[in-house]
């Protein structure tokens, strides 16, 4: 069995690329895995529950990649099931560039970063999307009440398959909330040492 994301990328142009550098036979263990990766695991789902963006990329009927960074709080992009994920469509520079392209053709990709940890998630899938009028109960499922953002619509993706990227070249960001979380022990050691030094001071 092949896993699904090799069924989908390895096309004949890609195994002659792998080919002629000298990978296909590295890349063939992809043609022969147990497991497909078309369903979502514990795993994936609580690395997707704990991201704050995504960058997407669709096609437009001219053959153009048009990619799109997506972002809102942690767990906006929710897995439904285990070959369903969605998000709420927050409203943005109303271009609608991605929804124009999925209107025309479903076929979506997406990669999650992880750069704290230097994981890479990446799922292909086909996209349907939502208005509220259609279906009120997913659009509700789908939104954040914590966040202060217009929902335009739903975006739900069929996910076809996935794979993990390994780390080499992704370089480490960290973000704010991470930082204060790294240096929180730090802070706390200089409170003590002033708290410490104002102590021995009083007593000279």
């Amino acid at each position: 069995m092949a896993t699904a994301f090799a069924e989908i990328a390895f096309t004949p142009g890609v195994k002659a690329a792998q080919n002629l550098y000298g990978s296909r036979e590295k890349n063939s263990r992809f043609e022969s895995a147990e497991d497909a990766r078309d369903c979502l695991t514990e795993q994936e789902a609580g690395f997707i529950a704990e991201r704050d963006s995504f960058y997407q990329a669709t096609v437009s009927e001219t053959g153009w990649p048009y990619v799109q960074h997506r972002g809102g709080p942690a767990g906006f992009l929710k897995v439904l099931d285990e070959r369903t994920i969605g998000f709420a469509d927050f409203r943005g520079n109303v271009q609608y560039l991605s929804v124009g392209n999925l209107n025309s053709n479903n076929r979506i990709s997406l990669i999650l970063m992880d750069y704290a940890k230097r994981q890479r998630l990446k799922i292909w899938g086909r996209a349907r999307i939502v208005h509220e009028h259609e279906d009120p109960e997913l659009i509700a499922q789908l939104e954040v009440p914590s966040y202060r953002a217009r929902v335009d619509r739903g975006i739900v993706i069929h996910v076809e398959a996935y794979d993990w990227n390994c780390p080499q070249h992704i370089t480490p960001r960290y973000s704010k909330a991470e930082v204060d979380q790294l240096i929180a022990p730090l802070l706390e050691e200089i409170r003590l040492l002033k708290s410490q030094i104002n102590e021995d001071k009083d007593h000279d």
